[in-house]
């Protein structure tokens, strides 16, 4: 049974049909890619995956069961986590705090708990530091765990957004354009991260990205979107050698 299952998925934004007709079975353990040209609607389909929107047609099953409807926090507890375009860190907390801020649904306290710092606060606090470092140190973070998150280069921003979404110990990953802004060194390190993660925490990941080089290299299958609408599914060889994506991509002769 997939993992994930997407049937005839569409939303509306006022006239506008934003995205029409998707289908999408990733497998369990499976690295997929979803690429298309700007505006092409890859971004409204992780939306519509993490509850951001609410689906006009389709529907959406993780582990066989719907999703639809719920919020985005209750999807991140059935098993979804997502990172972002744009950079989104807490920028103020350092790089160790954004990583335990990903434990609020695991570690509850009493206010009570909290200003007394009883001794179940105490030990949590001490378990939570423990998985973060953890975490951190998986991508050569750990060494900055009392900077600031502003305060990082712009690579390693990335890797500690990538460790807080699998610090809420998530089936499936979702990574939005990793590679954005990155050099080929970065990109290429990248690359040998994200199959780390699968390797290590036996995560799927579904990655939106605009670099050939990184999709082609990694996904096993990729799915093409033009204008919200499907425009070739395959493995990486029988995707990017379509003249239909190449069209998209690069227009007529």
């Amino acid at each position: 049974m997939a993992l994930l299952e997407v049937k005839n998925l569409g939303i509306n934004f006022g006239g506008l049909r934003a995205v029409d007709g998707v289908n999408l079975t990733i497998e369990e353990g499976q690295l997929y890619g979803l690429i298309g040209p700007n505006g092409a609607g890859k971004t409204t389909v992780f939306n519509l995956l993490t509850g951001v929107y609410k689906p006009t047609s389709g529907t959406i099953r993780l582990d066989n069961e719907s999703i639809v409807g719920k919020s985005s926090s209750q999807i991140c507890q059935t098993g979804i986590a997502r990172t972002f375009q744009n950079i989104r860190l807490f920028n103020n907390m350092t790089v160790l705090e954004n990583v335990k801020a990903a434990f609020h649904n695991e570690f509850k306290y009493s206010l009570l708990a909290s200003l007394l710092h009883s001794k179940s606060f105490s030990s949590g606090e001490k378990e939570m530091d423990k998985r973060a470092l953890d975490l951190l140190k998986v991508f050569g973070l750990d060494i900055y765990a009392d900077e600031y998150a502003c305060n990082l280069s712009y690579g390693a921003q990335r890797k500690l957004e990538i460790a807080r979404a699998l610090a809420t110990n998530p089936k499936l990953l979702l990574l939005d354009e990793p590679a954005a802004g990155m050099n080929p060194q970065e990109t290429s390190e990248l690359m040998d991260t994200i199959r780390l993660i699968r390797e290590r925490f036996h995560v799927t990941i579904l990655l939106i990205e605009h670099d050939m080089k990184l999709v082609s290299g990694i996904c096993e299958e990729i799915l093409v979107l033009n204008f919200g609408t499907e425009l070739a599914k395959g493995t990486p060889d029988e995707v990017l050698n379509n003249p239909e994506v190449i069209t998209a991509y690069l227009g007529e002769e």
